[in-house]
């Protein structure tokens, strides 16, 4: 820890040398009239990257004929080997000089845009960005000291991964449709041969956990509809489908593939069950029948919105669950916002995920004609 601590500070401190010597070279900032190159800089989680879909998307409708970089967490990069919307993927890791110094060799850029955390737009800075835009309101207020455009989040109700795409000025881009997001190549492993849904019964917190008992219901009915039903969840999450499925009833690949293995499961599943996690947001890229539970988080944030308007997905929640009521996106307070991130420590059981029945999330599944 203490390592990782010291080499995150060691590549903020570059960043930060690099930013403040540029601005202080290159003077008066002035937007360019032509962009012929363009980063997209941030450091998101799963889901919150594949989000960004909308926002390359009209990047590309914008600027035909411009580079795109796009930085990454190391472990997401198989997803653009495929080169979506023609942009190109570069590595960064707050703790890795290695991935800074591999940036910094190709500085340079008319435009960059930051979503989520406007601590980099300050990398943007680094790397000789000459017009930088992101989000208003972030907190601290030094985390926006080189940005040079704010852009206010929206005043209505809309899926974060179309506010994404407000960081960049003209309309909307058109919706998601087959083949955006070419498939990564993958693997080899041995996938289900019949007609199956995937059961993906893990989630980034404990608090977005579905009882086992209600599983176990939902597998006997989608057996009983025809399915083969396999469970899925992320590395270490193996003693969750141990937990629901103890007979090993049903096969399960829970810990047993990349991020590319499971964009290939869901490509060719007949239906998807899923919590609000990445794996729902790939779900949209492959355009697997979905059905995905919100507990503690937004349907409205983190549903389909308008991009995947087409997309055979449906979002089961509470509406207006009472304990659902923080109002922030990365630490902008934003009215309209009714969503919960509170931890096992603030909250022992989380009842809006309790509260959620079989019976509406088979109805789900119906509406798809599943």
């Amino acid at each position: 820890m203490a390592a990782s601590s010291s080499s995150r500070v060691a590549v903020r401190s570059r960043v930060l040398a690099h930013a403040l010597g540029l601005r202080v070279v290159r003077g008066p900032r002035i937007r360019p009239a032509e962009v012929r190159r363009v980063l997209v800089a941030h450091h998101l989680l799963l889901g919150d990257t594949l989000m960004l879909a909308p926002l390359l998307a009209k990047l590309r409708e914008r600027h035909p004929r411009a580079q795109i970089v796009v930085t990454a967490r190391p472990a997401f990069m198989p997803f653009f080997e495929s080169r979506p919307y023609a942009v190109q993927a570069m590595p960064f890791d707050p703790r890795g000089g290695a991935s800074l110094d591999a940036l910094l060799q190709d500085r340079s850029y008319d435009l960059a845009l930051v979503p989520g955390d406007n601590r980099y737009s300050w990398l943007a800075a680094a790397l000789d960005a000459a017009w930088i835009v992101a989000f208003a309101g972030d907190r601290p207020a030094h985390k926006s000291w080189m940005v040079d455009e704010l852009i206010p989040y929206p005043d209505t109700p809309m899926a974060l991964a179309d506010m994404n795409a407000l960081l960049l000025e003209g309309p909307a881009p058109k919706p998601y449709a087959k083949g955006d997001w070419p498939a990564p190549p993958a693997a080899a492993f041995t996938a289900p041969s019949g007609r199956y849904a995937v059961c993906h019964v893990g989630a980034g917190s404990p608090l977005r956990y579905w009882e086992p008992a209600k599983w176990r219901a939902l597998a006997a009915e989608l057996e009983r509809r025809g399915y083969e039903v396999v469970w899925s969840a992320g590395p270490g999450e193996e003693k969750l489908v141990a937990e629901i499925d103890p007979a090993k009833a049903h096969a399960s690949y829970a810990g047993t593939l990349g991020l590319a293995q499971m964009w290939r499961l869901l490509s060719t599943a007949a239906l998807l069950v899923t919590l609000d996690t990445g794996i729902a947001h790939l779900a949209k890229l492959t355009l697997t029948p979905t059905v995905t539970l919100y507990g503690p988080g937004s349907a409205t944030l983190f549903g389909k919105g308008e991009f995947w308007r087409d997309a055979p997905f449906r979002e089961v929640t509470l509406a207006d669950f009472p304990c659902r009521d923080q109002r922030t996106l990365f630490k902008r307070r934003i009215e309209w916002v009714r969503r919960c991130q509170r931890t096992l420590a603030e909250c022992a059981a989380p009842r809006c995920m309790q509260g959620i029945g079989v019976e509406p999330v088979l109805g789900a599944i119906s509406s798809l004609g599943r």
